[in-house]
């Protein structure tokens, strides 16, 4: 099956937000691994930052890496006309 144009550049631009998401992502998980002698040096709240990132800091940024996926997917689907919407 030959794709539109129109289909090439939706799938164009969901790879290239995926990939953008999926680069945060590891480095908000493996960075603060690689990194963390030297973060521990820094102390918020009384814990250093390679823990506090660790246990509380990388989930809210994951929630946020979905959150941000599913808007920027619906926003797209809404201009490409593919939504599943109530319209």
């Amino acid at each position: 099956m030959q794709l539109s144009e129109r289909h090439q550049e939706y799938w164009r631009r969901n790879l290239r937000l995926t990939a953008v998401l999926l680069a945060i992502w590891f480095v908000v998980t493996f960075g603060v691994i690689y990194f963390a002698p030297q973060l521990n040096n820094i102390i918020i709240m009384g814990f250093p930052f390679a823990f506090y990132m660790a246990a509380q800091g990388s989930l809210i940024i994951y929630v946020l890496i979905i959150w941000y996926y599913a808007y920027a997917m619906n926003k797209m689907d809404r201009e490409f006309g593919v939504h599943e919407g109530d319209e």
